[in-house]
């Protein structure tokens, strides 16, 4: 570990290096975190099978590459395929737990989780795989520094599906309707919104979602059927640290796990670089609670 410190020290250009890609990690941590944020701000849901959506996502793509469609020209579509499957399960799962207590939408959705797992690696295999891009690498610094082009587009991407989500929140008539409901569902109710069609949505959109980050992760990252934990843990932690409807918080949240998981899997080793991201979440829940009983005794 120290031998690693050291190295970071003498070596300042491998900073730049672990930053530009927690850069770029991270920007689609904070994507697949919005679309979590967005069914637990409006249906009250903690989704625990958040992270095999993303896997989900990223198969598709990597499938489709497979058939020669280039895993970009994938991204829609595994949005449009993980739209429809987040209809079906929101009406088979989701839909039966969303007026029951929390512990309740958590055991089914670790259960959806579980199965979605064993469903990828009997599909194809427990080995790790990538959809090639094919794209160059740009080297700066007499190679020191590495840029894969796939990973800066994947950064614009990812900005431009956060840019239409929130345009769609903002400006549509079923963004204002499910504001509305995420606001107080009764009361949107009796003013004539349905509010299960609106939370069906709601959920569907968040594994269209999270069907794009997997495409995403895919092209610039591995991805693996029992991988899916890892990035529901990411979610939670950029979400529990954010907060819930603060976007730019999201953003800033999703950048710095990106930079700080791979400076700790540098630092650590990467036997220990999901362990960091668990720590992460211990601590930021940790201080949230802090910060809430500090919050209630201002109150008093």
């Amino acid at each position: 570990m120290l031998d690693n410190i050291y190295l970071l020290i003498q070596a300042p250009l491998l900073n730049v290096q672990i930053l530009l890609d927690g850069l770029f990690v991270g920007s689609i941590f904070a994507l697949a975190a919005y679309g979590l944020a967005l069914v637990w701000g409006v249906m009250n849901v903690k989704n625990l099978a958040q992270g095999d959506f993303v896997i989900m996502g990223g198969y598709t793509a990597w499938l489709l590459s497979t058939w020669g469609i280039h895993p970009i020209f994938g991204l829609p579509i595994a949005m449009v395929l993980m739209f429809g499957f987040g209809w079906v399960v929101y009406v088979v799962i989701i839909r039966r737990v969303i007026d029951k207590d929390m512990f309740t939408s958590l055991l089914a959705t670790f259960g959806l989780a579980l199965v979605i797992q064993q469903l990828l690696n009997l599909a194809f295999g427990p080995e790790v795989q990538v959809a090639e891009s094919h794209f160059a690498i740009n080297s700066f610094f007499d190679g020191l520094v590495t840029v894969a082009n796939i990973k800066f587009i994947s950064l614009l991407l990812a900005a431009g599906l956060a840019a239409m989500v929130v345009g769609f929140m903002k400006f549509s008539r079923m963004g204002q309707a499910i504001r509305a409901t995420a606001q107080d569902a009764r009361a949107a109710k009796v003013m004539g919104i349905d509010t299960d069609r609106i939370y069906a949505f709601t959920f569907s959109l968040n594994a269209a979602i999270c069907g794009a980050a997997g495409a995403l992760i895919s092209m610039i990252w591995v991805i693996q059927p029992f991988f899916g934990i890892g990035h529901s843990i990411r979610s939670f932690v950029v979400v529990t640290a954010a907060g819930l409807g603060n976007l730019p918080g999201v953003i800033i949240a999703g950048l710095s796990l990106g930079g700080a998981e791979l400076y700790s899997g540098f630092v650590f080793g990467a036997e220990l670089q999901q362990f960091s991201v668990v720590a992460l979440l211990v601590i930021v829940l940790a201080v949230r609670q802090v910060q809430q009983r500090r919050h209630r005794q201002a109150v008093k």
